[in-house]
């Protein structure tokens, strides 16, 4: 990522994703926050390609942005009443949502300075020792299979979700 191009397409794809992320969540029309949720996934698709892991950029088109969309299409479209709100409990709902997005907050900014990133190392170690860190050291943190690297959670939340999501076309058919 060394060319004025990539750059230019770095910050591009990320202003993008930052706009669609706050689209898909603050969406009225459930349907319109799904095609907001496939063009992040597209667009972390591109971080993938230009990092350079063709194959795990694939994945991610053919498995998040393809077969996960479809079910979450699916999945609404087989719920009777998708825009149905009940305005008692709307209020109650936001505070939790609030709170539990706070919690959230606080356990990620804890986990990024802390959990091990780099060849054993917090962040916050690499960053008091002054060690320079290079985005090929940040995609094999997170996309490696060895120690303190993401690749096996990351699929284990993928086989979550679609676990979620088959029992949210199971639910939705049990109710038609």
């Amino acid at each position: 990522m060394d060319s004025v191009g990539n750059i230019v397409l770095y910050f591009c794809v990320a202003i993008c994703l930052l706009i669609f992320s706050i689209k898909a969540v603050t969406a009225k029309k459930i349907l319109r926050a799904a095609t907001y949720l496939l063009f992040v996934l597209l667009g972390t698709a591109i971080f993938y390609f230009q990092m350079g892991y063709q194959f795990l950029g694939a994945v991610q088109i053919a498995v998040y942005a393809g077969g996960i969309m479809v079910l979450f299409v699916f999945a609404i479209l087989l719920t009777n009443k998708p825009n149905e709100q009940d305005a008692a409990g709307k209020r109650h709902r936001k505070l939790w949502g609030f709170l539990v997005a706070a919690a959230s907050l606080i356990l990620l900014i804890f986990a990024i300075f802390y959990m091990p990133l780099i060849h054993g190392l917090s962040l916050e170690q690499c960053l008091a020792a002054s060690n320079t860190i290079t985005m090929h050291d940040i995609g094999v943190a997170f996309t490696g299979g060895e120690r303190f690297q993401y690749l096996l959670p990351f699929e284990a939340i993928s086989v979550l979700l679609l676990a979620c999501i088959i029992g949210g076309v199971t639910i939705a058919r049990k109710e038609v």
